[in-house]
């Protein structure tokens, strides 16, 4: 008489769900490689999820917010003027907004949906191409012979 016996009646098996749902709020793993579902989390617990909509939703923001932020980092408070505190002041407000869209796009990339990844490079790169590219600035009233950097 060991104590030590079994049951007569064995525990059911933990469903794929239960057990996923056990280790996204218990510290289990996630993915680490990219992955081209539109079944994902994204930001925010069990956003955009398995809805389409949602997750088309999901991909116009995160393209949104990086088109922002790109647009954010060339705007014209961002660029040097007189030294005063207002202006200083609104200036890191904007940096601020800036670095927070970033830090989202950031974070939602790291979900490694491989949707979720090309919708911020097509943001940034769009964002890009209409507010830091010499596509749409007229630059033939500068007579600067010397190349500007945005570093």
């Amino acid at each position: 008489m060991n104590g030590m016996g079994r049951s007569s009646t064995a525990a059911p098996a933990p469903s794929p769900s239960s057990l996923l749902h056990r280790r996204r709020h218990h510290g289990g793993m996630m993915h680490m490689t990219f992955f081209w579902g539109t079944h994902t989390e994204v930001l925010f617990d069990g956003w955009p999820g398995t809805n389409l909509t949602m997750y088309w939703v999901c991909l116009a923001a995160i393209f949104l917010l990086s088109a922002a932020s790109e647009w954010l980092s060339r705007c014209k408070i961002m660029q040097s003027g007189p030294a005063n505190f207002g202006g200083g002041l609104v200036q890191t407000v904007v940096y601020t907004v800036r670095a927070g869209l970033s830090y989202l796009v950031m974070l939602a990339v790291m979900s490694f949906n491989g949707g979720v990844f090309l919708a911020a490079m097509a943001g940034f790169g769009l964002g890009f191409l209409i507010f830091g590219s010499r596509v749409f600035k007229d630059t033939s009233c500068n007579n600067h012979t010397e190349v500007q950097s945005h570093c």
